[in-house]
């Protein structure tokens, strides 16, 4: 009687992730690292940050998230502005906004503050957590929406 050992070689057609794209992710990741290494090693201006500009001006607006597309936005003295079940891009900075401030651990809802710059910036800043958006990056019609606001709240 023959007994026949059969091998156990690794079937590369079953893996997952092919070798050759894991190690051009790893590739990927280490160069990444080197030059933002190399970039802080020798001092290189940040070239990625918003341009300097003027304050003009500064409205402050609450935010109330009410699901996960309705917004509701007031004026802070409870004057409410907008009333957006499906509130879009709106709806996305109130949701960013929201999850900073759970991080930091802010239990009530004060205002934020839409800052228009003399140089066409219009950036969503949250004071009691620092955190902000670039509302102008995102597209003109998403600043547009804010625009409105800033609009309606001046009236």
């Amino acid at each position: 009687m023959t007994m026949h050992s059969t091998s156990h070689t690794p079937n590369r057609e079953k893996e997952m992730i092919p070798r050759t794209l894991l190690l051009g992710m790893a590739a990927l990741a280490l160069s990444t690292l080197a030059l933002a290494s190399y970039s802080v090693a020798t001092g290189r201006d940040r070239v990625g940050t918003p341009a300097a500009g003027t304050v003009i001006q500064t409205t402050p607006i609450v935010l109330i998230g009410k699901s996960a597309q309705a917004v509701v936005v007031e004026r802070p003295d409870g004057t409410v502005l907008a009333d957006l079940p499906h509130g879009g891009f709106i709806t996305v900075i109130q949701s960013g906004m929201a999850r900073e401030r759970l991080v930091h651990g802010i239990k009530d809802n004060p205002a934020i503050n839409i800052v228009r710059y003399d140089n066409g910036r219009l950036v969503a800043e949250d004071p009691t957590t620092g955190w902000s958006a670039e509302l102008y990056a995102f597209g003109s019609d998403n600043k547009a929406a804010f625009e409105r606001l800033i609009e309606k709240a001046g009236e």
